[in-house]
């Protein structure tokens, strides 16, 4: 019986050093452990070297993404800059429709890189959320005052009650996750339609709903919306690069908070997003 608790309370220990990244193989000699502990510690070894591996990788990743970052800031600016005064001058109608698809395609490359930086920061751990408590509707109403424009380009009103509850959440990136949110919701909105938003408050949470009368999304398509370039089978052909999603669900989890979404083919959709009280 004593050898088993011993055996209990040594593996015990090398599982805790696991956890608390203290696991080092130098520690244990393996011609002193039993059969059982030589595998638990050849185990601990390998994931210990596979955690080190994917950090190495990640390190790598962020380090490319930016690069990109820096390499291409300079012309892709230079690019638009020049497509803009491209525009102003007195172009013909086919000339002026390749100056306008030149603008388009880049500022769509400019949006990629940007999203790309951002996904590297939040996947990498290089950024920190500032988190504090703040009444819900100074993130919500500066969301919808970025997003109307687009809005009124297709009619589409944006209804919204504001509410007095309050969360707690960094400002800037939740802002960012809503509006991503906001996006799709005029994105995939017929003209003349209506897009709500509301706010309840639970015992831990307070929820913020997003409800459109858009072209929805399929239900075996749900459960991979909030995936890294993921795009719908009926959205293949509008403009996009299927990473604002992804953006929104990695900014509010890393706030403690999460999403969800409900929609069915030509329903709409209804997104909830839930912060910490």
């Amino acid at each position: 019986m004593f050898t088993d608790k011993k055996l209990i309370a040594h593996l015990d220990k090398m599982l805790e050093d696991g956890i608390n990244g203290t696991f080092s193989e130098s520690d244990y000699d393996e011609t002193k452990l039993s059969k059982l502990e030589s595998k638990w510690l050849r185990y601990l070894t390998s994931s210990k070297l596979s955690a080190q591996k994917t950090e190495q990788e990640r390190e790598k990743l962020k380090e490319l993404v930016s690069d990109i970052s820096h390499q291409t800031r300079t012309p892709l600016s230079n690019i638009l800059l020049y497509t803009q005064l491209l525009q102003e001058q007195e172009l013909s109608g086919q000339s002026r429709e390749l100056a306008d698809e030149i603008r388009t395609q880049a500022e769509k490359l400019e949006f990629l890189i940007q999203s790309l930086v951002k996904t590297s920061r939040l996947e990498t751990g290089t950024f920190q959320f500032s988190a504090c408590e703040s009444d819900t509707d100074s993130v919500i109403r500066p969301t919808i005052e970025q997003i109307t424009p687009k809005a009124d380009s297709k009619q589409i009103e944006i209804a919204y009650t504001p509410e007095n509850c309050t969360a707690k959440f960094d400002r800037k990136w939740t802002q960012e996750a809503l509006f991503n949110i906001l996006d799709n919701a005029v994105k995939y909105s017929p003209a003349n339609s209506r897009i709500t938003v509301s706010v309840k408050e639970f015992e831990m949470f307070v929820s913020i709903v997003i409800s459109d009368h858009g072209i929805g999304i399929a239900e075996n398509e749900l459960p991979r919306i909030f995936g890294r370039f993921y795009r719908g089978q009926n959205v293949r052909e509008q403009n996009g690069v299927g990473i604002g999603l992804y953006l929104s669900r990695q900014i509010i989890e890393g706030q403690g908070g999460y999403i969800t979404a409900e929609s069915g083919a030509g329903k709409g959709s209804v997104f909830r997003v839930f912060l910490p009280k």
